[in-house]
Formats: C-alpha cells, sequence, structure tokens
C-alpha cells in the first residue's frame, strides 16, 4: 500500500532540487514542544545539494490544529512512522530533533532500526537522557496563564503570538499536550540503538545539564559525541549553517 506521507513530513524544496550529486542524503528534523515543521523551513534554504531538509508536522498546530494533539510520544512515533518511512524510501538518511523532538527522533530511530532501516546518524538536541528523568518537570503548568509565562521564558516562541489572545487559544493546546507527553515518557538505559549519536546542548540551558545531554551515551551502542554551544534552551537559532554544516561533515560522503 502506497502512503502519502505529506501530512506528516514536509518538504520546503522540491526532491529533484535537493541533490546534483546522486540522491541525496534526507535529514529528518523533529520540532520542539509547541513547534512545527516549519520551524526547519531555514534548514532547507541554507542546505547544500548533498542534503534534503524534511521536517515533521505534528497533528494540532499550523495546518493540523483541527486535529487533536497526541499527549503520548510512543503512540506519536507509532503515528508518524508510516509517513516516515514513506518519505525516506531506500535514500541515505539521518535524524535531527530538538527537545521534545530528540526523544521522538530516539523513539523512530528504534522503530527504524527494528525494520533494517538504520539511521546514519541521530542528532538530539536541547534534551536530557532519556535515563536522567526529572519527575513532573511540566506538572506545574497547570493554567494557560502559567503555560504562557513559561512560554516567554524560553525564548522560543514569537513574542507576537505570545500577545495575541486568539493565537494563544490555539497554540496551548498543542503545547499542553506535548509537554503532558515528554513528563510521560521514560526509557531507562537498556533502551539503546546502534546508531551513532550526537548529542548538542546550550551552556545555559535550565533544562539541560552537559551530564544530563552526556547521558545519551548509555543510550547507543555506538559512536558518541557532544557538542555545547553558548546560549540556552534555543541555543540553535539563528546557527542552523552552523549546524547543518556539523552534520554534513559527518555525513556527506564527500566529506568523509
Amino acid at each position: 500500500m502506497t502512503v502519502d506521507s505529506s501530512l506528516w513530513v514536509r518538504r520546503f524544496a522540491a526532491p529533484s532540487a535537493a541533490g546534483s550529486s546522486g540522491s541525496p542524503l534526507r535529514l529528518l528534523c523533529l520540532p520542539h514542544a509547541g513547534g512545527s515543521a516549519s520551524a526547519f523551513r531555514p534548514w532547507a534554504t541554507a542546505a547544500g545539494p548533498d542534503v534534503e531538509v524534511l521536517a515533521l508536522q505534528y497533528p494540532g498546530r499550523q495546518d493540523r490544529y483541527r486535529e487533536p494533539a497526541v499527549a503520548d510520544l510512543g503512540r506519536l512515533a507509532d503515528l508518524a512512522m508510516p509517513a516516515v518511512r514513506a518519505a525516506i524510501g531506500d535514500a541515505r538518511h539521518a535524524l535531527f530533533g530538538h527537545s521534545m523532538g530528540a526523544l521522538l527522533a530516539f523513539e523512530l530511530t528504534r522503530h527504524l532500526e527494528r525494520e533494517g532501516l538504520a539511521p546514519e546518524l541521530l542528532a538530539v538536541s536541547g534534551r536530557r537522557a532519556p535515563s536522567t528523568r526529572r519527575d513532573g518537570e511540566y506538572s506545574h503548568l497547570t493554567d494557560d496563564h502559567a503555560l504562557a509565562t513559561h512560554l516567554r521564558s524560553l525564548s522560543g516562541t514569537d513574542p507576537r503570538l505570545l500577545a495575541d489572545e486568539e493565537a494563544l487559544r490555539m497554540i496551548l493546546p498543542a503545547v499542553r499536550a506535548d509537554l503532558t507527553a515528554v513528563d510521560g515518557y521514560h526509557a531507562g538505559p537498556e533502551a539503546t540503538v546502534t546508531t551513532p549519536v550526537l548529542a548538542l546542548t546550550g551552556d545555559t540551558d535550565p533544562w539541560v545539564t552537559p551530564a544530563e545531554a552526556a547521558a545519551w551515551q548509555r543510550h547507543t551502542t555506538a559512536d558518541f559525541d557532544l557538542r555545547i554551544y553558548p546560549g540556552g534552551h534555543f541555543y540553535l537559532d539563528g546557527r542552523h549553517r552552523e549546524l547543518l554544516t556539523l552534520l554534513t561533515d559527518r555525513l556527506t560522503p564527500a566529506r568523509r
């Protein structure tokens, strides 16, 4: 059965324009809690011909706002998997996930490995390793005001949206579901992938210490590397070209 992946997986350039020297590597990017695929449009614009940037669009936001957001990461991975499989096809591929997206990328990598479709790299950004749990991390965000204040503190949401009551009413249900999914997720150190893992974090991120980021090493039986950048939870904002270079240096055959 042919699966239309376009609902879940967004392309920002025509596949035929993505590569000029054979099949490009497909980099599937997974956004943070409350985030959307469009966060990675600048990555697609900046990517060279050897990399095709794809991004996952979760239910409950932007053009999928009428769909209920999914408050369970395992179920979200199960739902996304057919579209991810179809979008990857037989191409070389890697995953990059930020914050909640890092956990979902880990789960999808486990799915892909079970199907013999292991990525060449799993890059996990702005998120503690699954085995370094902080219980009830977001349980205090009990009402819309507390949730909006939390978003402002992270500086990852357009302030114009946070100042617009109608826009807030549209985005907060998805944010709440996403944070519930993160709070409910846990994987012990026995949960591992055979894919190499690259962990990235900001040095002043209140949600991730360098030691918690380094603990991702427990979750791979392959190579591991940790990169720490100046900045907070959204250290990656404005750094997409640098991060793309880091990833492509590791992955494109011409640069190996």
